[in-house]
């Protein structure tokens, strides 16, 4: 490993000093660090590169991101199909991505050079709309994709193929199309199951479901699904709660799992089960 990326939250009251203690342990080590352009910015005295965050993961051979879950999501998303692997120290709140104490930051990076981290790959989706039969937008997602209303009021008209089969219709506040990942984010407060992170599968999460039967359904991952706006309202998609675009009456969401796969690295003590007692308080009264 000669090259290590580091993207930090800017807002985070933790960020400067970490980067700083980062680029230092690094450079004892002979190992050069190239920043985020915005993580830069954040300890402007240190003479390294930096680069955007688009650019970032074909220059390194690991990404270290400090933040909450949503900065890991944005950064997983621009190493798509790359398989640099991403070390998540949590400067946020819950944290189910980075899993890593700022505490434990020097140790993990120390027993990740030396082997003795794991990396999990987890599922990616790829995410089409379709409009009038033309590709209108793209994207990956490493937790989930949304579709539902941008304002109250009202309930989302929505068809549901899986296989190019019918599966269901849901007039609901919304839909989830979720990865195992991203089962403990917005599926989990709306009422999906939690999955195993490295499963291939796919949940459906209706959100408050106008129709008392509508629950949760989990597919194998290597399912497509489509999913139709029927009426003509306002309704948006939402992809990892960071990008999306607006949808019409007819437009169809086309979800199916990505070649590409994200590789996160963890302490192997650290597995999913700890994680969850943790975060979520599990035998706890």
């Amino acid at each position: 490993m000669t090259r290590v990326g580091i993207v930090a939250k800017p807002d985070a009251a933790e960020a400067e000093g970490a980067v700083a203690r980062l680029a230092e342990w690094f450079s004892t080590r002979g190992i050069a660090v190239v920043l985020e352009k915005e993580t830069a910015s954040l300890v402007d005295r240190l003479s390294v590169a930096a680069v955007g965050r688009s650019e970032l993961p074909a220059q390194v051979d690991l990404l270290i991101v400090l933040g909450g879950d949503g900065t890991l999501l944005s950064v997983a998303r621009a190493v798509g199909d790359l398989g640099v692997p991403i070390l998540g120290v949590n400067l946020g709140g819950l944290g189910f991505l980075t899993a890593t104490t700022l505490d434990e930051m020097l140790a993990a990076v120390d027993a990740l050079l030396a082997g003795r981290m794991t990396l999990e790959e987890r599922m990616l989706l790829a995410v089409r709309v379709v409009r009038d039969g033309r590709r209108l937008a793209e994207y990956m997602a490493l937790n989930d994709v949304v579709i539902t209303k941008p304002s109250t009021g009202g309930l989302v008209n929505l068809a549901v193929s899986v296989e190019g089969q019918e599966a269901t219709a849901y007039r609901a506040d919304g839909l989830i199309v979720s990865t195992p990942t991203g089962s403990t984010a917005y599926s989990l407060s709306a009422g999906g199951p939690i999955l195993f992170p490295t499963m291939d599968a796919i949940v459906l999460t209706p959100i408050c479901s106008h129709t008392l039967t509508a629950r949760p359904i989990v597919l194998p991952g290597a399912h497509r699904v489509e999913v139709t706006v029927l009426a003509d309202q306002q309704v948006m998609l939402t992809v990892d709660g960071q990008v999306g675009c607006d949808l019409k009456a007819r437009d169809a969401v086309e979800v199916r799992q990505a070649v590409a796969r994200i590789r996160l690295a963890r302490f192997p003590h650290a597995h999913f089960f700890s994680v969850l007692r943790t975060k979520l308080k599990w035998g706890e009264r």
